[in-house]
C-alpha cells in the first residue's frame, strides 16, 4: 500500500477503505508518513469530504493510536460532555457537579484555553492548590468515591490527533467537518465514557458561525458515536453573545459558584438545566429529559450541586474556602468601566471581540506557552435585549496591564445598540439525538 495512491484516490472523490485509513493514521502517528503527504490528504478531504463510514473508520483509528481509558471499574453509567468552545463557557463547572449530585458518574478529561476560548482546566487552577494532573488510578478512584473528576488529557491519549491537529492549523485545512468531527470524537471516545453530550456552539464567538454548519457538525459527530455504540447526543447553543456575564478564569469560577447557589444568569441556568436533563436521561437516572431537568433544578435549589463542587475541588487539592468565600479571589489592580455614550437597546454583543479582548487583558493565551493572569477578564453588565441609558456601565475590564486603551475601545465597540427593543435569544436552538 502506498500513501500517494491513497491521496490520489481521495483527490478523485472516492471513499477510502478501512485498511487505507488505518494505514495512514498508523504511519503518520509513527512518523513513517511525512507531513507533506498528510497535508495533501487533509486538503483532499477538505475539498472532497468523507462518507459516514469513512469518518467512523478515521475516528476509530485515531482513537486507538494511543491509550484508551478503561472505566469499567467505575460502577454505573459514565457520562461525559464536550463543548466545541466559546466565550464565558464555564458550563462544566456547573453542569458536572449538578449531574453528579443527581447520581451520575462524570469522568471528564478537559482542555486548556487557547485564543479567544477559555479552558476548564485553567478555570479550575484559579482556585489555589487545585491539581488537574491525575493518574488514571486516582481519576477512577475519585469518580467511584464522589461521582466526579475532571483532569487534563494525558499525553498518551490520541497522539494521532495531536499531530494532525497541529498540521491542519498551518495548512489551511481546519474547516473540514470530517476532520473536526473525528478530532473531537476520537478524544472523547478514548476517554472511556458510556454516554457523550456534545454542546456545539455557533455564532460570532464560536468556530461554527451558522446554525446550519453547527447542525452538520453535530449530526456528523452523533453519527460517529452511534456507529461506535456510544449514546451520543448534541445540543446546538448560541454563542452570538458571551455565555453568562463573566469572561476570564477566576471571574467565571465565581459565576459558577453563584449559579450553583441559585443566583446565576438566565442563559447559563437554562443551558445547564437542559443539558443536565439530557445527561440524566442518558444515564438512565430519569425517564425523560423533562424529569431530568426537574432534578437539576432541585439540585440547584437544595445546594446539592454546590456541595458537589466543593467535593470536586477538595478531592483535587483545591482550597475550598475560596468557594465558600469568593471574595478571597484576588482582584486585578485595574477595573475599568466601559460606559455607554447613548441610549438604546443591546441588539448584539460580539463574542469574538470580547473573547479576544479578555485574552489581551491577560485572561487567556495566544500560544500554549503563555502565562495566564487568573484575575483578568471582562464582567458584562448588559446582555442582548437589555435597555441602556447614556452613562450606563456596559462592562468592566479587569486587568493588571497598563496601556490597554485600544482593548477598552474594542470592548465598547463589541456592544451594538439600537433604538428599537429586541427580544432576548434562547440559548439552545436544536437537539440532535
Amino acid at each position: 500500500m502506498r500513501m500517494v495512491d491513497i491521496i490520489e484516490k481521495k483527490r478523485d472523490g472516492h471513499a477510502l477503505s478501512e485498511q487505507e485509513i488505518h494505514f495512514f493514521v498508523d504511519g503518520y502517528s509513527k512518523g513513517e508518513i511525512p507531513d507533506y503527504q498528510a497535508s495533501a490528504l487533509a486538503m483532499a478531504i477538505l475539498f472532497r469530504g468523507m462518507e459516514k463510514q469513512e469518518i467512523a473508520h478515521l475516528t476509530e483509528a485515531m482513537m486507538h493510536s494511543g491509550d484508551v481509558i478503561d472505566l469499567s471499574s467505575i460502577s454505573g453509567v459514565k457520562v461525559d460532555k464536550h463543548s466545541t468552545g466559546g466565550v464565558g463557557d464555564k458550563t462544566s463547572l456547573v453542569l458536572g457537579p449538578l449531574v453528579s449530585a443527581c447520581g451520575a458518574k462524570l469522568a471528564k478529561m478537559s482542555g486548556r484555553g487557547l485564543g479567544h476560548t477559555g479552558g476548564t482546566l485553567d478555570k479550575m487552577e484559579s482556585v489555589p492548590g487545585t491539581t488537574v494532573s491525575l493518574t488514571e488510578e486516582r481519576f477512577i478512584h475519585q469518580v467511584n468515591d464522589i461521582g466526579i473528576a475532571i483532569m487534563g488529557q494525558t499525553a498518551c491519549i490520541d497522539p494521532a490527533d495531536k499531530k494532525l491537529y497541529a498540521l491542519r492549523d498551518v495548512t489551511g485545512t481546519v474547516e473540514s467537518i470530517p476532520l473536526i468531527a473525528s478530532s473531537i470524537m476520537s478524544k472523547k471516545l478514548a476517554s472511556g465514557a458510556d454516554t457523550i453530550l456534545l454542546d456545539v456552539k455557533f455564532g460570532s464567538g464560536a468556530f461554527m458561525k451558522t446554525l446550519e454548519s453547527a447542525k452538520e457538525l453535530a449530526t456528523t459527530m452523533v453519527g460517529i458515536g452511534d456507529s461506535l455504540h456510544r449514546d451520543t447526543r448534541a445540543i446546538l447553543t448560541d454563542m452570538d453573545e458571551p455565555l453568562g456575564l463573566a469572561v476570564g478564569n477566576a471571574l467565571e469560577v465565581k459565576e459558577a459558584i453563584a449559579t450553583l447557589q441559585g443566583k446565576g444568569p438566565k442563559d447559563l441556568v437554562d443551558l445547564v438545566t437542559i443539558a443536565g436533563g439530557i445527561m440524566l436521561e442518558q444515564a438512565k437516572l430519569a425517564q425523560t429529559r423533562e424529569e431530568g431537568e426537574k432534578r437539576i433544578q432541585e439540585a440547584i435549589a437544595s445546594g446539592a450541586g454546590f456541595e458537589k463542587l466543593k467535593q470536586l475541588f477538595a478531592s483535587q487539592g483545591g482550597d475550598i474556602s475560596y468557594l465558600d468565600h469568593p471574595e478571597k479571589f484576588p482582584l486585578a489592580k485595574r477595573q475599568v468601566e466601559i460606559i455607554s455614550d447613548r441610549d438604546g437597546f443591546v441588539t448584539h454583543i460580539d463574542s469574538l471581540a470580547i473573547g479576544v479582548s479578555s485574552m489581551q487583558l491577560g485572561g487567556g493565551r495566544a500560544t500554549l506557552d503563555d502565562a495566564i493572569d487568573m484575575s483578568a477578564g471582562i464582567l458584562l453588565h448588559k446582555k442582548v435585549g437589555d435597555k441602556v441609558e447614556r452613562g450606563d456601565v456596559l462592562a468592566v475590564c479587569h486587568t493588571n496591564k497598563e496601556g490597554c486603551e485600544e482593548v477598552f475601545a474594542n470592548v465598547k465597540n463589541a456592544f451594538n445598540l439600537s433604538d428599537e427593543e429586541v427580544a432576548t435569544r434562547c440559548i439552545v436552538h436544536d437537539y440532535v439525538c
